[in-house]
């Protein structure tokens, strides 16, 4: 499109949307008046605000009430069982009895004994903590003092 037909069409329609929109001039008597200066017009009809003031909702539509959002009540008190959920399988503690293995003791944070057994794991020094997945105990096998339970896998932590 040449830059002078585009100007001229643009032209047009500014002109066209002025009119439709009340804008445009209105000539009468020779003088040159717009819509916005006429006495004789009526003056425009004053249009509902969408959201009255203090944000209540707008004019002749019923506000829906909504119900308060539920609160949980004060704590009765500190609980009585752990709250993290955790695999029974699964300890987390230092090496006491350490060593070449297979025989392993282990200490958790809550100060229970386990007694471990897992032959050719590695070896884990006094006081290494580590990550252990346990299993049944093999009832064949006396690790020392504690819990029993037979290791299906082991890794340091940290």
């Amino acid at each position: 499109m040449h830059p002078r037909t585009r100007t001229i069409l643009t032209s047009a329609g500014l002109a066209l949307a002025l009119a439709l929109t009340g804008c445009a001039t209105d000539t009468r008597n020779g003088d040159t008046v717009s819509a916005e200066q006429d006495p004789s017009a009526t003056p425009p009809t004053a249009t509902p605000p969408a959201v009255a003031p203090g944000g209540s909702s707008p004019a002749g539509r019923p506000t829906r009430s909504r119900p308060p959002l539920p609160t949980m009540g004060p704590p009765t008190g500190p609980p009585r069982e752990p709250t993290d959920l955790r695999k029974k399988n699964l300890l987390a503690g230092r090496i006491n009895r350490g060593g070449d293995g297979p025989c392993y003791g282990l200490i958790t944070d809550d100060g229970k004994q386990y007694a471990l057994h897992g032959p050719g794991l590695g070896t884990f020094g006094v006081g290494t903590v580590v990550r252990v997945t346990v299993g049944p105990a093999n009832p064949a096998v006396d690790c020392g003092p504690g819990t029993p339970a037979s290791i299906v896998k082991i890794s340091t932590v940290g």
